[in-house]
Order: structure tokens, then sequence, then C-alpha cells
């Protein structure tokens, strides 16, 4: 039996949870999030708890289980308290601003770089060199910031570039004189 997906998905109060079929409705104070689960997979409401469980012991629905408990358990979370990614803007000349609704990035290329705040998501910059992506959808959240890091990705030799916060960037030595 999967540990994680054994689990109940404890539901707050203030949120309210609708299952039509596989289709998940969580709405909460932050967001209304909707997510059709895989049909394989039996979703119940009760007690104040959603549960997930598994039809039978083949690979496929082990792998699910787990997988859709998580899925569940995200919805509630972002509804209740919603998720934020930061990211960190090293280099020299490179900075960013919000303009509007748009993040704007100074990153060194000729041009700015210019990306919309997309539904759901919402973009905070407090500093010239931090970026806060928040949302209640932990999936967009996590896709939005990787998008803003593509635009100048951290590099080995100088740390230029943009990286999250937590994330170790391991320095490379440049290269060595010839000859001595």
């Amino acid at each position: 039996m999967s540990r994680i997906g054994r689990k109940p998905v404890i539901i707050p109060a203030g949120v309210e949870v609708t299952l039509n079929g596989h289709e998940l409705t969580v709405k909460g104070p932050k967001a209304t999030l909707v997510r059709t689960l895989h049909p394989r997979m039996n979703i119940a409401v009760e007690n104040n708890e959603i549960v997930v469980t598994r039809p039978s012991e083949e690979k496929e629905d082990k792998s699910l289980h787990g997988l859709t408990r998580t899925l569940v358990a995200n919805m509630v979370e972002g509804v209740t308290n919603g998720f934020k990614k930061e990211l960190e803007v090293n280099g020299v000349g490179y900075r960013a601003s919000k303009e509007g609704k748009n993040l704007v990035m100074i990153l060194g290329y000729s041009h700015k770089v210019i990306m919309p705040e997309i539904d759901g998501i919402t973009v905070e910059v407090p500093a010239p060199n931090k970026i806060i992506v928040h949302g209640a959808d932990k999936e967009a959240v996590g896709q939005f910031a990787a998008e803003v890091r593509e635009k100048r990705m951290p590099e080995p030799y100088k740390g230029k570039g943009i990286k999250y916060v937590d994330e170790v960037i391991i320095r490379k030595e440049g290269k060595a004189g010839k000859g001595k």
C-alpha cells in the first residue's frame, strides 16, 4: 500500500469540496481549483476528509495512487495558503521590475524581456534582483517560475543569471593559463 496514498486529505474549515464523477472542485478563500483525476482511482469525500483508494494492486494503479492523493492535497493547500516561488537575479546590470501586469527584465540582451502575468498567478518584485511568484495552483506557479528562470539560466563560471533562492550553483574554475 502506498504510504502517501493511504493518508486521507483533511479538509480545513472554509474549504468546500465537490466531487462530480472524477472531476474534483476545491473552493477556498484564495481561489477555486478544478481538476479531472484519473478514472481508475476511487475518490471519496467523507467526514471532512478526501480518501483516495486504488482498485487493484497493478503497477499502474500503485503509481497513480500516491500521485492522485498528492494532487488533491496540493489543491486543498493551494486554496487555503497558496504557493510561492522566489527567484534571484544575479549579474551586473541585470534587474527586474513590474510594469502594470508585466514582468520586465533586463538580462544583458539587446532588448528587454517582457513576461505577462497569466491567470491565477501574481508576480511581485520587492527589489530589482528579487522576483516572487504567487498562486493557488502549484503546477502553474512552478511552471511560470521555470519559464522566468529559462530566460537567462544561471551559468557556472560567474554565477550570472536567474536562479531559485534556495538553488546552489556549483561554480567552475575558469580556463588555466598555458605552459608555465
